[in-house]
């Protein structure tokens, strides 16, 4: 299967006006096999209550009764099953879960659009991309700072932009590669597939649903055409100054010299994402002063630097141990906040469940996880704190397994000593071109 999906991506590099006619018959048996493997183990189950696990039990035969319905396009998606998870700012996210069998077939529909998309897609975009991360995008973004004539950050956030995804637009930006009606029709059926909420179902007109295993690469597809090459094309050769755009999934920045072309591109882009139906969240979307020259105004003036958000770093200005200047990052005092709360929710959860060994293992895998993504030059103070906070949590909740305290601090000192924590570490050195 991956000489096909290969191949594809040679046909789509080779010809960028290539369009592609016959894929459907991709979604083989075995194709879906590979598929099915992929699949999270321990994910939700959707409506039907069937787990991968279940699934599994009789997997030859559901993936050929699977392909038999594909064929005679008789495959009808079952609504995702909606759930909320809380946001920091108090509002709630929807997330949409889909049943086994529609994830295996959305698994077989990603492989095959990102084969023919990814090689259009643009160096700017960094999010839900192979060989691509958070880290690539903050590393392009500390390099732009600290080696660009950049003054002027435009940060921008789009208002629920996975629940307003506009299904007209998105198929016609499908159709730049993809012809195939057979496969278009399964998408268009994925996207109104609907959803069921506390017992009822809900037709929906426009949206991906986030939690589906396709949205992130139609995402991608879709501002790919409204945003990435519309900035490429477009505005770039109205402007006389630097500038550069860095997004991951819908989350982006823009980067200027002049704050005169900062301004006016805000407008550009409000016009333009209102032709597509999304609109800028307008209390998460400003343009700020930002970068060397201003840094040095401000020191001169005895003010401070505007601070922005990016993928859970608060950005600012920062000066070295010579006192010059360079971009600094901690962990955004909301994502953090967010963080010691899960954490919190956890160990209380936790506790009674199973033993303190057993769940002390997956506290340390925890620990590390967050010092995995936040461990970035200059964030020690952040991470030492959530190490703290959380060791503190974890002392509390062991404390609350029954009616008495029964474990000192001392004891608790003790069983830490033999049952140590991984201490916080910086993972993803940036500070690389501080000098310069």
């Amino acid at each position: 299967m991956v000489t096909k999906l290969e191949s594809l991506t040679l046909r789509a590099r080779e010809n960028p006006k290539c369009k592609f006619t016959s894929l459907a018959h991709l979604l083989s048996e075995d194709f879906l096999k590979e598929c099915f493997r992929e699949l999270k183990r321990d994910k939700a189950s959707g409506i039907d209550g069937v787990t991968v696990q279940g699934y599994e039990v009789n997997l030859e035969d559901n993936l050929k009764d699977l392909v038999g319905r594909l064929k005679a396009k008789r495959y009808r998606p079952q609504p995702v099953r909606r759930v909320y998870i809380p946001k920091p700012d108090g509002s709630k996210r929807g997330l949409g879960i889909p049943a086994v069998e529609d994830k295996i077939v959305q698994m077989g529909i990603k492989k095959i659009l990102e084969a023919i998309f990814e090689v259009d897609f643009m160096d700017v975009s960094y999010g839900f991309r192979p060989n691509r991360s958070c880290h690539d995008a903050l590393d392009v973004l500390d390099k732009a700072i600290m080696t660009k004539p950049i003054n002027y950050v435009v940060d921008m956030d789009i208002e629920k932009f996975f629940d307003t995804i506009d299904h007209g637009w998105l198929m016609r930006c499908l159709r730049e590669r993809v012809i195939d009606t057979s496969l278009l029709r399964l998408i268009v059926r994925f996207l109104k597939a609907g959803v069921m909420e506390e017992g009822k179902y809900v037709e929906v007109d426009k949206g991906t649903p986030q939690g589906g295993i396709i949205s992130p690469i139609l995402a991608n597809i879709y501002l790919h055409y409204i945003l990435d090459l519309w900035f490429e094309k477009a505005v770039k050769r109205q402007l006389t100054g630097y500038v550069g755009l860095i997004r991951y999934g819908d989350d982006f920045v823009v980067c200027f010299q002049r704050g005169d072309e900062a301004k006016a591109f805000e407008e550009m882009l409000k016009q333009r994402l209102d032709k597509f139906g999304l609109r800028i969240a307008e209390g998460k979307s400003r343009v700020i002063g930002f970068g060397r020259c201003e840094w040095e105004k401000a020191q001169q003036e005895g003010r401070k630097v505007a601070t922005f958000d990016f993928l859970g770093f608060t950005h600012y200005c920062d000066k070295t141990r010579r006192g010059k200047f360079k971009l600094g990052r901690k962990t955004s005092s909301k994502r953090f906040r967010q963080k010691v709360k899960a954490a919190n929710q956890w160990l209380k959860r936790v506790r009674n469940q199973v033993t303190l060994a057993e769940w002390w293992k997956v506290y340390r895998l925890k620990l590390l996880g967050h010092y995995r993504y936040y461990g970035i030059s200059g964030n020690m103070l952040a991470l030492r704190g959530f190490f703290k906070e959380t060791s503190a949590l974890a002392y509390k909740w062991i404390n609350r397994r029954s009616q008495k305290k029964s474990f000192t601090y001392a004891q608790y000192r003790n069983f830490k000593k033999y049952n140590p924590l991984p201490e916080p570490k910086i993972y993803h050195l940036t500070y690389t071109l501080s000098s310069h």
